[in-house]
This record gives C-alpha cells, structure tokens and sequence, in this order.
C-alpha cells in the first residue's frame, strides 16, 4: 500500500513534512497533526476506506531494526504515518536541520488519542499486554475520560493461531480504533501482517504504554522525559534491556557518520 499523503494537514508542500533518518522516513507531525489525520481517517465515508491505517511510533530502535531486516524496514516503508518517538530521532532531525515538532509517543498518545475519541463518540479495542493489564488500562482511561467507548478488551498474542480469535473478538466490537501492545516489532508486524482484514479505521502500537497507564510499570519522571533520559531510567529498573539499548551508540554514530558525508561532501560539478 503507498503511504498516505498528509497533505490535508497543512498547506505546506509534502516533501517539507517528510525526513528519511538512516533510510527511514519520518513524518514530522507534533500531536495535533496526527489527532486531526485520524479524525480524517475515522470520519471518511465507508465507500472511501480500504485497509486499516498503520501509525508506528519511530525511535532509534526501530530505524536500526529496519536496518537489520527487510520486513520490517517495509512496515515502515508501507505506514501510513510514522511518527518520532524518542529523542535520538528529534536530535538526529536538528543534526540534519530538519527539526521536528516534538515526540509523538506511545506512552502519551494513548491519553491524548483517548480524550479526543470521549469527545468524538470514537471506539476504542486494547489489545495485548500481560493478561489483566488491558482490562485495567480501560478502567483507568474510562475513568479519565466520560464517555469514552473503550468496546473490548484482550490480551491476546501475535501468534498465528490466536489470529481467528482476535479476529472474532474485533469483528463483534467494531472498533474505530485499535491500540496493540505487543511489543516492538512484533506489534508493527502484526499489523501490518492483518490490517487488511482488520474492521477498525486506525491500528496503533503503543509498546509498554498499557503497563503505565495501568500502573503495572512506572514510567520516567517528567523531568527525565524532557531532558531525554526516560531510557536511561527504564534501564535501570529493567537491566535486561541492555541488549536494546545497545543499539543507541549505534545509532549515533550512523547518524553522526550520515550527517558529516553530507555536511561536509565536496560540491558535485554539474557537466553542462
């Protein structure tokens, strides 16, 4: 499926909303942007939708896991939005002097993307996270926020066999949106595996965001958030994801090396 045009967004030209970070494109859209292109998908017309619309969340894990494999280098590619998560990508945007807006986050998407559907009468389907944990992620979310439709629950798996259960599950519950916590990447490869059969207008993977909203995980300090350290603190509280975090030297350093080669390229002599 080609990617989305955000053009109804704003009047600015495409290419200007559109960065590519180590082979990855990024859409630069703040909150506000990516509320109102759901809306737009939510409220087209039947006749007018065709698959689910695929949001990722981007950090400097996903662009250095696409580095690694095709498959999933092409969920992103085929997104219908991808939006910056993490600081590492904001940092290697301004690297490039293509700053974006700010992060557009799982963690707090899923609040601010719930509070617009209390408003908007949107459905909602979470799904996955430990058993238990969705049911109480709804129950804190209702309770946030009257009126809100959160119409099924499920833990769940991306394991093929439980596909025709989910698939039961969602058809009965019609929701406009379905928020996964599968975890990265299986969340974005299951969506992208399903989303032609998937009955809700916008599929979303959200990590570890139904653990915080529950209260099952505690999430960085906002102090640490702002200053970029919310991963320096789910280190030390999960020291097992030093695997992970490995991949963000990495990262900065191909970001460094990409922006140094274009920085400090020699001028290209055009033959006439």
């Amino acid at each position: 499926m080609p990617k989305q045009s955000l053009a109804s967004l704003t009047p600015t030209d495409l290419s200007a909303r559109h960065i590519c970070i180590l082979g990855v494109g990024i859409d630069a859209v703040d909150f506000s942007a990516t509320l109102k292109q759901l809306a737009l998908w939510i409220n087209a017309p039947a006749a007018d939708r065709s698959d689910t619309h695929q949001i990722c969340t981007v950090n400097p894990e996903f662009i250095i896991d696409a580095r690694r494999d095709p498959a999933f280098a092409r969920v992103l590619q085929e997104a219908d939005l991808c939006v910056p998560d993490g600081v590492g990508v904001l940092w290697a945007a301004r690297s490039m002097d293509h700053p974006l807006p700010e992060r557009v986050t799982g963690s707090d998407g899923i609040y601010r993307i719930c509070k617009r559907a209390a408003a908007e009468g949107w459905r909602v389907y979470l799904l996955g996270a430990a058993p238990g944990v969705a049911a109480k992620t709804a129950a804190a979310l209702i309770n946030l926020y009257e009126g809100l439709q959160i119409v099924g629950t499920h833990s769940g798996s991306p394991a093929d066999e439980e596909w025709p259960q989910i698939h039961a599950r969602l058809n009965e519950a019609q929701p406009d949106i379905l928020f996964v916590a599968f975890g990265h990447p299986n969340q974005d490869l299951w969506i992208a595996q399903h989303r032609a059969e998937l009955p809700a207008a916008v599929a979303i993977g959200v990590g570890a965001a139904f653990d915080f909203v529950a209260g099952v995980a505690q999430r960085a300090p906002v102090w640490m958030q702002r200053i970029g350290l919310e991963w320096f603190y789910r280190l030390i509280r999960e020291p097992w994801r030093i695997k992970r975090m490995r991949k963000l030297p990495i990262f900065a350093i191909l970001v460094i090396l990409q922006w140094g080669l274009h920085k400090f390229a020699p001028p290209v002599n055009k033959q006439r």
